[in-house]
């Protein structure tokens, strides 16, 4: 599906820039993911300016077939929080600790289905941290689904959970569906 995407701050007087881009999305719908964390080696996420917690990016969908329009919001990010289930284990490194994006996906037009592959960690040394594989009952509640598809005027809130190192702090939340030729990018405030 070709998608048309404009971001937008949301935050009132600030003056936020717009940009624009068309890109093919086809199998962000279908994508399943590897159980377990990954990380990863990867270049600089992306050559737009990163949004801050809060500002929302918006999606369109050019396709006159398969109309879309919704926005993406990462909320916040937590690190440090306990479970029965431990990080460093999932990780297979020691010093791994939970830690969460607080995500929200709505629709406006048409729907739109993503899932929690799209999404990532990003570091300062360029390694990448992938979504939890496993989740626990006593993980922070609501979860944001592990596929999930939006429509008009429904939106899809939650925490989205990963295997950390326990003494860094991720430089960015990405996302990025199969597809997208750069992921869109939020920075994560100092601890």
């Amino acid at each position: 599906m070709l998608i048309g995407i404009t971001a937008d701050s949301g935050g009132g007087d600030k003056a936020a820039p717009s940009t624009t881009a068309t890109t093919t999305v086809t199998s962000a719908q279908t994508v399943i993911a590897t159980p377990g964390a990954d990380e990863v080696s990867a270049p600089a996420p992306s050559s737009a300016k990163p949004l801050a917690f809060g500002d929302t990016w918006k999606l369109s969908n050019i396709d006159p077939a398969k109309p879309f329009e919704g926005s993406l919001t990462v909320l916040g990010y937590k690190q440090g929080f306990t479970s029965v289930g431990k990080a460093d284990e999932e990780a297979g490194m020691p010093g791994y600790v939970w830690a969460y994006t607080d995500l929200e996906l709505c629709g406006a037009k048409g729907s739109y289905t993503d899932n929690t592959t799209s999404w990532t960690l990003y570091y300062s040394d360029g390694s990448r941290i992938s979504p939890s594989g496993t989740t626990y009952g006593d993980f922070p509640k609501p979860e944001f689904p592990f596929e999930v598809t939006v429509t008009a005027g429904k939106c899809a809130r939650g925490k989205l959970v990963f295997p950390v190192p326990g003494d860094e702090r991720p430089e960015s939340v990405l996302y990025k569906p199969d597809g997208l030729a750069e992921p869109r990018e939020w920075t994560v405030p100092k601890a």
